[in-house]
Order: C-alpha cells, then sequence, then structure tokens
C-alpha cells in the first residue's frame, strides 16, 4: 500500500520559528509614521501591538526565533499536522505531477490562523495586558484569537467584516462560544465606523474598515492591543511552523517540491509554507523552486496592484506600510473567499515580489469553487474558500505538467476547512455565484488615494 500521510510526532514540533527577514538579500523597507514619514521603532509600535511581537516585526538580524516553550506546549494541542499525498486528485486529473497537501484543517479551529493567534495572546498576557482586539473577515482569524485569548485569561473583541458576517453567521456564534464580543464592521461602536456609515449607510465592510475599528478600541482602551492576523512581518513568523514541519515531512516522503503554492490574502499561509522552503533560494541548495501566490481575480493585488506605501487599514489608522496595494480605502467584490478581500499584500511577500522570487496568479470565483469541488469529491475534504484557490493553482499546474509530459513535485496549503462555509458550495451547486473582475480604470482611480510618498 502506497504511504499518503506523512505524520510527525510532538517532539517534532518547531523550537523555532524563521525569520525570512535576516535572510532577504533585500531587506524589506520600514514601516512608517504617517505624520513624519520617519521609520518607526519597537517603541512606536509596541503601542499597538505588545511589545515582543513588535520586536520581531522589525527584526532583521536573527534568523531563528526561539518559540517559548509555553506556546509549543499549546501548540502540542493540534500539532503537527499531517502532510498528504494527493492520489485521487493525481487520478482525477490524470497527471504526471505528485501533488502534496500541508493540512492546516485538523486542528479544532479550522484553520492555521491559530498558529499565530497563541503566541500573539501569550505575548500579550506575559507583558499585563488584559484584552486583545482584532478585525476578522471571514472569521478563522477571529475564531482563533477568541480561543487563544480564552486560553490566557484575555478579554477579545472583534469587528467583523459586515457582509461576511451575513454570509458565515456561524463563524460569529463560534467566537461567542469561546467568550469573545464580535461587531459586524462598520459599526457605530467607532468613531472610524460612523464615518464610514454616515458615507453610505449600506457600507458591506471590508477588512480595512474592520482593521481601523480594532485599532480604535485599542488604543482608546487601558489595557488593550491590537493583534493581526495577518500581512505582519510577526504573523508570517508564527506560521512558519507550516513550512518547517513540511521540510521534514518532504523528506519522509524523499522528495522536494519543484512548486510551492498557498492561497493569498495579506501573506500568513503563503509565508508560513513557503518561507522556510525560500531559504534554500537564497542559500543555493534549490534554485529552481517556483512560488505561486493564488489570489482572488476581484483583488489582485499582486499582479495588478503598484508597489507604494499605503494604509493597512480605510481610516489611515496603521503605520505606511511597504506593500502591492490596490488602495486602502478599495472596497472588493463581495466573494464568499472573505478572508482574501484584503486591498494589499504583506511588506516581507511585497518585496520578494518586487525581487522576483515569487509571483501572484488570479482566481475566478468559479475556478476556484469548481477546483474545490474536485478536492473534496476525490480527497474527502470540503476545503475553505479560500484554500480552493490554492487548489485552483494547483490544478493549473499539474494540467500543464500533463501537457508538457513532466513530473513536478507541487506542495500546496490547505489552510482551513470549509464545514462552516456551506452556503456559498450551495450557492455555487444553485449556479448562484459570479465573476468578478476590475478594469484598468477601477483600479487606476483607487490608486489616486495612496498617500504620496516624497
Amino acid at each position: 500500500m502506497k504511504q499518503k500521510k506523512f505524520i510527525l510526532q510532538e517532539h517534532d514540533i518547531p523550537k523555532h520559528w524563521y525569520n525570512i527577514q535576516a535572510d532577504m538579500p533585500t531587506k524589506p523597507m520600514p514601516p512608517l509614521n504617517p505624520q513624519t514619514r520617519k521609520p518607526l521603532t519597537v517603541d512606536d509600535l509596541s503601542h499597538i501591538f505588545s511589545k515582543e511581537c513588535s520586536r520581531q516585526e522589525l527584526d532583521t538580524v536573527n534568523p531563528w526565533i526561539p518559540i517559548p516553550d509555553e506556546v509549543r506546549e499549546k501548540y502540542s494541542y493540534y500539532r503537527a499536522t499531517p502532510l498528504v499525498r494527493a492520489y485521487a486528485l493525481e487520478q482525477a486529473l490524470g497527471t504526471t505531477a505528485h501533488i502534496y497537501f500541508k493540512n492546516e484543517s485538523t486542528n479544532p479551529l479550522g484553520s492555521h490562523k491559530i498558529n499565530s493567534a497563541i503566541p500573539q495572546c501569550y505575548y500579550c498576557k506575559k507583558e499585563g495586558d488584559t484584552n486583545v482586539t482584532t478585525e476578522t473577515g471571514a472569521g478563522q482569524w477571529g475564531t482563533a484569537l477568541s480561543y487563544a485569548a480564552k486560553l490566557y485569561g484575555l478579554e477579545a473583541a472583534v469587528y467583523q467584516v459586515k457582509i461576511t458576517l451575513q454570509q458565515k453567521p456561524y463563524r460569529s456564534m463560534l467566537m461567542r462560544t469561546f467568550g469573545a464580543t464580535v461587531e459586524g464592521s462598520p459599526s457605530m461602536s467607532t468613531r472610524a465606523g460612523k464615518d464610514l456609515i454616515t458615507r453610505n449607510a449600506n457600507d458591506p465592510g471590508s477588512l480595512g474598515s474592520a482593521i481601523s475599528e480594532a485599532i480604535e478600541l485599542a488604543t482608546t482602551t487601558p489595557g488593550c492591543k491590537y493583534t493581526l492576523g495577518s500581512v505582519m512581518n510577526h504573523v508570517g513568523l508564527h506560521q512558519t511552523v507550516i513550512g518547517l514541519e513540511a521540510e521534514k515531512q518532504m523528506q519522509m516522503a524523499g522528495e522536494y517540491p519543484d512548486k510551492v503554492i498557498a492561497c493569498f490574502g495579506g501573506g500568513s499561509n503563503f509565508g508560513g509554507i513557503a518561507f522556510p522552503f525560500m531559504r534554500h533560494i537564497f542559500d543555493g541548495t534549490h534554485k529552481e523552486t517556483e512560488f505561486i501566490a493564488a489570489e482572488p481575480e476581484s483583488c489582485p493585488k499582486l499582479t495588478r496592484g503598484k508597489f507604494e506605501y499605503d494604509f493597512g487599514d480605510e481610516a489611515g489608522y496603521t503605520p505606511l506600510l511597504p506593500m502591492y496595494t490596490l488602495g486602502h480605502d478599495f472596497k472588493p467584490a463581495n466573494i464568499h473567499a472573505g478572508g482574501l478581500r484584503y486591498h494589499g499584500a504583506g511588506v516581507i511577500v511585497s518585496q520578494l515580489i518586487k525581487d522576483g522570487y515569487m509571483h501572484g496568479v488570479d482566481i475566478p470565483q468559479l475556478e476556484s469553487f469548481k477546483a474545490g469541488l474536485l478536492f473534496a469529491q476525490t480527497e474527502g475534504i470540503i476545503p475553505a474558500p479560500e484554500s480552493c484557490h490554492a487548489i485552483a493553482a494547483t490544478i493549473r499546474e499539474a494540467n500543464k505538467a500533463k501537457e508538457e509530459g513532466k513530473s513536478p513535485v507541487i506542495l500546496f496549503c490547505l489552510s482551513g476547512h470549509g464545514l462552516i462555509d456551506m452556503p456559498s458550495y450551495n450557492s455555487y451547486i444553485n449556479g448562484d455565484l459570479h465573476n468578478y473582475s476590475l478594469s484598468d480604470e477601477e483600479i487606476e482611480e483607487n490608486l489616486k488615494h495612496v498617500p504620496k510618498q516624497a
């Protein structure tokens, strides 16, 4: 019988996160104070984030950051996650490619997001904070943060994008089950939310608006820190447990990936699986690996955005970040992959794209669900709508391999399951979903609002 799953033991859980910033030939540009345009310091960032996460954010020197023992112990609740050979998918496609997926859907929260929620709450508790707040799109991050906050006795407040809260009501129920308060964003509970509702009473919300509200709450509430599920460097750092485990498991399988693929919203699961393998591009041991980030066609910041300093939120509360962006007030279409509806790419990923180490591909909504349905019917796992984008990109590469008569090894990250996303699958099966695309004129108009940087 062929081996399908490659399993590590608890003692194999990584003891360090990998900090790709230390090895990048071109270091990421620094975040800037929006008023002075000066690079931010750890002290500046720690007004919003925990001090330790602020240090990790700006660390361009140390390639390996120790994982606290208490965090590793909490990781052991659900890690290590399996690496799986997708034999049934390969057979259905008739491809010569070898397809593997790192299954981050097996943990109790259903997605990879818990990998960063635990250390962020750990550091907040250790530094004396009592409350945490955050934004969430589809709800995977909000669910993970709510659970992690409860582990450390912290009060959690979550702002969920309003349209996604309506599309996925069970996510907010999960957050409340773990003890968090949940508001649909934009809301009337913050100045940022009130301003947006005043301009448009039917504003469906965006991750940018939810971030604005969460940051406003964090900066006006004593003992409260803001936590983030993607985009920032320290979040990608925490997620590298995915790729570090996958590296060991690929060795067990006796193969090395020619292509590494993940879906892309802000970059957390992409960086998590890709960065540990990308270090071998830098050290010259595996120069040919291709890194592919699969984003929605309706939110194409990697392929059609512009590299600029921009805000990470709609109201302009965040530092200015050097990113590929569609403009911080960009309103993406109401696709069901709510976790990918973000206007900008993380700083590290943006620099790596700029330097040619990776690239993005745009996936139409209908193609993503078609791929997710095939994966469910062959491998028996219903993937999250976000993860469907990675599967669609993988299928493209597998079909290309079939046409070219090649047998590449493809590794993708299954970032989460879709068991709470069944209404979106039902809409697809019923023929009620549509593709959304942007004209060059629409993109250009949004980019006019990016802050001018001297």
